[in-house]
C-alpha cells in the first residue's frame, strides 16, 4: 500500500529550527508543503527561516517546480494533516507530549500516509504506543540542519511495518538524503550517541587540564574531523593499515587502540566544568554572533558537499567506464 502511494504533499508539524529546515528542503524539491504550529508568530518565523535557507538550497540545486510559493500555513493541525502523503513531526522532545501528539496525528492523517518523527532521543516504540495505526510510524531523525546535511536515521518501532520503513527510506533517498536504516532501536539513535561518546572524552580532557576548550576544538576540526568529513572511521582504519589495509590494522594497531579505549575518562558534569566550557566557547567565538558562526558553518558545509558530490560523480563515471 505505502510503496504504491505517490508522495506529493508534505505536512510539517512543529516549525522551529528543525521543522523550518525540513520545510525548506521539501519546498526545494518541488513538493507542496503545509506547516502547522499553534504558537503566535510561528508563520512569520517559519517564512524567515525558509528565506535564510533558500540561498543555500539554490546553490545546492533546486528541483523542477521548487518555489516558496508552495508553502501554506495553518494553526489547525487536523487541517494540515487531512491530505498529507507524508508527515514530518518536529515537536518538543518530551515523552508524554510525543505520545499524545502522535495519537492525534494518527487520527488526522490519511490512513495510507507515513508519519515520521525527527525525534533525537525517544524510540518509536514509545512514541507510537498511543496510535491506532502504529504500523505507519517511523523515526526519520535528521542531522542539523536538515536542508543541508544529508544524513537521516530511519528506524521503526515494535509495531512499525517493514513496508513503511522501506517506503520512508526510499522517499528520503529520492530527495537526495542519505538515509541509514538502524536495524534496532537505541535511545539517541546512532549519530547522537557517537557525538556523546566523543564529547565525554572532550569534557574529561578539559576537566583534567590537558588542554583548553579552544585547543580541543582545534584538535577535532583540524585533525580527525577533516578526515571524518570524507570517510567514516572504519574505512579510514583501512587506509591507516597501509598496503595491508584493515587486516594489518586489526593485527598490529587495534590492540593498542583498544587499550586506549579502556583508559578513556568518565568525567562529572559539574557546575564548574560547565562554566569552564562556557567561558572557553565565548572566548573562542570572540565578536562573532551565533548567527555569524552558523553562516560560516553553512559556507564551509556547502564547499564540502560540493567536493563530495564531484568526487562521487567522478567515481561513478570511472566505474561505468570500467564496465563498458
Amino acid at each position: 500500500m505505502y510503496l504504491n502511494k505517490p508522495i506529493r504533499r508534505i505536512a510539517i508539524v512543529g516549525t522551529g529550527l528543525i521543522g523550518s529546515s525540513w520545510a525548506a528542503l521539501y519546498l526545494s524539491r518541488g513538493f507542496d508543503v503545509i506547516a502547522t504550529n499553534p504558537h503566535p508568530n510561528a508563520e512569520s518565523r517559519l517564512r524567515e527561516n525558509i528565506d535564510l535557507a533558500w540561498d543555500d538550497l539554490t546553490l545546492i540545486g533546486l528541483s523542477p517546480g521548487a518555489t516558496r510559493d508552495r508553502l501554506t500555513f495553518t494553526s489547525n493541525m487536523k487541517e494540515a494533516l487531512s491530505e498529507a502523503d507524508f508527515v514530518q513531526e518536529n515537536g518538543p522532545e518530551r515523552q508524554d507530549f510525543k505520545i499524545k501528539l502522535f495519537a492525534e496525528m494518527d487520527e488526522s492523517a490519511p490512513p495510507d500516509s507515513i508519519i515520521a518523527s525527527s525525534s533525537s532521543w525517544l524510540t518509536m516504540s514509545v512514541i507510537q504506543s498511543g496510535c491506532k495505526r502504529p504500523h505507519r510510524c517511523v523515526i526519520g531523525h535528521p542531522f542539523n540542519p536538515p536542508h543541508m546535511i544529508p544524513l537521516v536515521e530511519v528506524v521503526g518501532g515494535d509495531k512499525t511495518s517493514p513496508e513503511a520503513t522501506q517506503r520512508a527510506i526510499a522517499f528520503y533517498t529520492s530527495i537526495g538524503k542519505k538515509p541509514i536504516h538502524l536495524q534496532k532501536e537505541f535511545p539517541g539513535h546512532v549519530a547522537n550517541r557517537l557525538q556523546a561518546a566523543l564529547y565525554r572524552e572532550v569534557v574529561y580532557l578539559i576537566e583534567q587540564d590537558v588542554l583548553s576548550v579552544q585547543d580541543v576544538d582545534a584538535v577535532v576540526s583540524w585533525g580527525p574531523g577533516l578526515r571524518w568529513g570524507l570517510m567514516g572511521p572504519n574505512l579510514l582504519w583501512h587506509i591507516g593499515g597501509g598496503k595491508g589495509g584493515i587486516h594489518h590494522f586489526m593485527e598490529t594497531l587495534m590492540d593498542p587502540m583498544f587499550a586506549l579505549m579502556k583508559d578513556l575518562g568518565n568525567p562529572q558534569m559539574t557546575t564548574e566544568i560547565k562554566q569552564t566550557i562556557i567561558g572557553g566557547v565565548m572566548e573562542e567565538a570572540g565578536n562573532r554572533s551565533v548567527e555569524e558562526l552558523a553562516q560560516e558553518e553553512n559556507e564551509m558545509l556547502l564547499g564540502l558537499l560540493s567536493v563530495r558530490t564531484r568526487s562521487a560523480t567522478a567515481s561513478l563515471s570511472a566505474k561505468r567506464g570500467g564496465q563498458a
